[in-house]
């Protein structure tokens, strides 16, 4: 990658400047990537889209992996792999499952709660000191969660239960990521991608729409998008500190409303407006706390 190898010489205020545009250009592919999965999935199942796009990806990552392929032959803590892959496999089939019925926006409010969730799993169930600040923000985003959500016998759908599912699992993710971070970032990359390749295998094998030429090109761009949104936010978070570049990644709810509006012609409801924000507000406070106390490993990376 000769263009993000110029992008490390540059001098600190330089590197930051380049990480923030990275990471600005990453949330718009990544949201660019979202709403393509979302009209493949009006016409074919998720389990094609999941293992055609994963087959574009590791087509295009296949040269990086070949260069670096001696990290492939020491991995360390390979149950703990097995589970991330698994984990990431699971919150992307939701994520897709879930624009088949929900507005993008939606969506992706649900996924911006990420970050609570991990303060809230780390606290509960990892035995992290939380002060009160941080578990009032955890509140006030579980408040910002239930107002997107909209709960009543009428409104909770079960789209939205599993949009939800997939939040958690992307929650739990990080958390896994976090205790792995040791592991090269080609190998954590595609090991993700065979992941949705070979669930994508089982799923379309009870649900296949033979594609056309168009939408093959459309399958194999969600892959390309995807992989190229991935390395941009990877050397963003080495190019700058976490700090600097991980708020604009809350910009991928911009995206996710143009987006939804002019392929789909969605208006997100002030339900998801209101509940956006307020994930969104309570999420930055935890990052800046996060950072205040130190802790930079704290991101709200977008699904792959």
């Amino acid at each position: 990658m000769p263009l993000f190898k110029k992008l490390s010489a540059y001098d600190d205020r330089s590197a930051r400047l380049a990480g923030i545009a990275l990471m600005v250009l990453s949330i718009f592919l990544f949201s660019f990537g979202d709403a393509m999965g979302k009209f493949i999935v009006a016409t074919y199942s998720v389990g094609q889209l999941l293992l055609l796009r994963a087959c574009a990806a590791l087509l295009v990552l296949s040269p990086i992996v070949w260069q670096q392929r001696a990290e492939f032959t020491h991995i360390e803590r390979p149950w703990p792999q097995l589970f991330r892959v698994m984990l990431s496999t699971l919150e992307v089939a939701a994520f897709f499952l879930a624009t088949v019925y929900l507005p993008l926006a939606d969506v992706i409010t649900y996924y911006l709660a990420g970050p609570i969730f991990v303060t809230a799993i780390s606290a509960i169930f990892l035995g992290e000191h939380v002060g009160w600040r941080r578990w009032a923000a955890i509140l006030i985003g579980f408040c910002g969660v239930l107002i997107a959500l909209r709960p009543s016998a009428q409104t909770v759908s079960w789209p939205a239960l599993i949009a939800l599912g997939g939040s958690l699992s992307f929650a739990v993710l990080m958390l896994v990521t976090r205790s792995l971070r040791a592991t090269p970032d080609i190998v954590m990359a595609s090991s993700q991608f065979v992941g949705t390749l070979v669930l994508g295998v089982g799923l379309s094998a009870f649900h296949w729409v033979p594609p056309t030429s168009g939408s093959l090109v459309i399958f194999a761009l969600a892959g390309c998008t995807s992989v190229m949104a991935l390395l941009c936010v990877n050397r963003s978070l080495k190019l700058a500190p976490a700090s600097v570049v991980v708020p604009y990644q809350y910009s991928m709810i911009v995206w996710a409303v143009i987006f939804g509006f002019i392929v789909f012609g969605d208006v997100p409801s002030p339900a998801t407006i209101v509940g956006a924000a307020i994930i969104i507000g309570a999420g930055f406070y935890i990052f800046l706390r996060e950072r205040d106390l130190g802790r930079q490993d704290t991101q709200v990376n977008p699904p792959v």
